[in-house]
C-alpha cells in the first residue's frame, strides 16, 4: 500500500531530505502499526514557533505557539480507520489530515528531554497521526494512556526509543 505523504517546509533555510525522510517513515509506520490498509494522503508543515503560534491563533482561536498541531479531514473514533468509501477519486487516498510542526519547539523540547531530534520529530509526527486517526489525550484517564502505548509502540518500530 502506498500512502501520499507530504513534507513541506516555510522556513528557507530548512530543506533536509534525510528529515523529510524521517517523517515520511514515522507516518508510515504509525498508519502501519494502526493497521490502517486503506492508502491515506497525510501533510505535513515544518514551521517555526512564530509560524506555529499563527495557525493556532487562525486555526484554533488560540493565542499561543505550540509544538504539534493536527487537523483531522475524516471523523475518526480510537481504532477506526478510514475505508475506500473515504477515497478521494482524484488521488486514489483517503484524505487522513494535516499537521503542522514546529521544528523551533522540537529543538527545545529535545534538549529539554535529553534525546535527539530526530526522536522529537519523529514523536510530534507519530503522535500528530493517532490524533488524525482519532486518539485523544485531553483527559488523563483511559485515553490518554491508551494513546501513549500506541505512540510507544511505533516509537519502538521507528527504534526512536528514549
Amino acid at each position: 500500500m502506498k500512502h501520499l505523504i507530504t513534507v513541506e517546509t516555510d522556513i528557507d533555510e530548512l530543506f533536509d531530505e534525510e528529515l523529510f525522510a524521517m517523517l515520511r517513515e514515522a507516518v508510515e509506520a504509525a498508519l502501519d502499526c494502526e493497521g490502517v490498509a486503506t492508502p491515506c494522503e497525510v501533510n505535513v508543515l515544518l514551521t517555526d514557533d512564530e509560524g506555529i503560534h499563527q495557525v493556532n491563533l487562525d486555526m484554533r482561536g488560540v493565542d499561543a505557539p505550540t509544538d504539534v498541531l493536527s487537523f483531522p479531514m475524516l471523523e475518526l473514533a480510537p481504532g477506526e480507520h478510514p475505508t475506500e468509501d473515504d477515497i478521494d477519486p482524484g488521488s486514489d487516498t483517503a484524505p487522513l489530515g494535516d499537521m503542522c510542526i514546529s521544528v523551533e519547539r522540537a529543538q527545545a523540547q529535545a534538549q529539554e528531554f535529553g534525546h535527539c531530534m530526530a526522536r522529537e520529530m519523529g514523536y510530534l509526527a507519530v503522535h500528530s497521526v493517532l490524533h488524525l486517526l482519532g486518539y485523544d489525550h485531553m483527559d488523563e484517564g483511559d485515553e490518554k494512556a491508551l494513546m501513549r502505548a500506541h505512540e510507544e509502540a511505533v516509537m519502538q518500530k521507528l527504534d526512536l526509543t528514549r
